[in-house]
């Protein structure tokens, strides 16, 4: 009997609402990997300040869309946030061989401006992900308080983010390794506690996330705007910063259902974007 990896089974999307991650079986094809890996490699000759962790793909290069338009990982993310939902962030962590970042322990929803809270990430590797070169670590469980615990800011060198759990927010003891071959993912929700390691080995540790929310939710632009006055990139050029502290919102599945987002794009059947006058 063949596996049927176009969608999660009924005991992963339970695994996902208890730990607050899973590892589908579905997998990216090699020939889609060469695809990424190319793209990055374009991406990183044009802004080279990029080279080990981009926080917003989109905004610069819509380019990584086309990624977004897998229909498996959609039915998969449609299974965790239902039927309407929109694509707001994709990311690239790539982690260089020797000089990759450290990703302190965190939740997502500390630096996210959706309200209320709640995303699904795809998170997808790139090259193997392992303990030697970094991979991302999650403390099981731990999305359950939906709720942002504190967090302190860290603006020591070597981190790829400024903001910390502190230690009495969580037992780092409790951390399990998410280790992935190349062209596996995971899913893992907004609260869920994780990090990090620095890549001290001789292979590149890249990944690139896909961030979806539920159009029940909508984009603050007054919280964004005021996270952009604290997070200057003097590498880009006046119009590419005022381009790159835009977030598009990209209509995925189904309808709008808060009425207050404005979106750039949206997913059609035909597997195509159909733009919209405003972004």
């Amino acid at each position: 009997m063949l596996l049927d990896t176009s969608r999660l089974t009924d005991a992963q999307l339970a695994e996902y609402h208890e730990a607050g991650f899973v590892i589908p079986d579905y997998r990216l094809s090699e020939s889609t990997l060469a695809d990424l890996r190319a793209a990055h490699s374009r991406f990183i000759e044009r802004y080279p300040a990029f080279v080990d962790y981009c926080p917003a793909l989109l905004p610069l290069e819509t380019e990584f869309l086309k990624f977004a338009r897998d229909e498996t990982i959609l039915n998969m993310v449609g299974q965790v946030l239902g039927n309407n939902f929109a694509l707001w962030n994709s990311s690239f962590f790539a982690k260089p061989a020797q000089v990759g970042t450290r990703t302190p322990w965190h939740q997502d929803g500390e630096y996210w401006a959706m309200r209320p809270l709640a995303t699904c990430t795809v998170w997808m590797a790139i090259d193997d992900a392992t303990p030697e070169n970094g991979c991302l670590r999650f403390i099981p469980g731990s999305h359950k308080g939906k709720r942002v615990r504190k967090h302190r800011i860290n603006n020591a060198p070597g981190l790829a983010l400024n903001q910390e759990l502190t230690q009495d927010e969580f037992e780092e003891s409790e951390g399990v390794d998410l280790v992935l071959e190349a062209g596996q993912m995971s899913l893992h929700d907004v609260y869920l506690v994780h990090g990090s390691e620095p890549n001290r080995s001789d292979r590149p540790r890249r990944g690139m996330t896909l961030r979806f929310m539920p159009t029940s939710s909508y984009y603050d632009r007054e919280i964004e705007r005021r996270q952009n006055a604290s997070s200057p990139y003097p590498s880009l050029n006046e119009q590419e910063l005022r381009t790159f502290q835009r977030v598009p919102l990209y209509l995925m599945r189904g309808t709008d259902l808060c009425g207050r987002n404005r979106y750039a794009g949206s997913f059609s059947e035909e597997n195509d974007f159909r733009w919209d006058d405003e972004t």
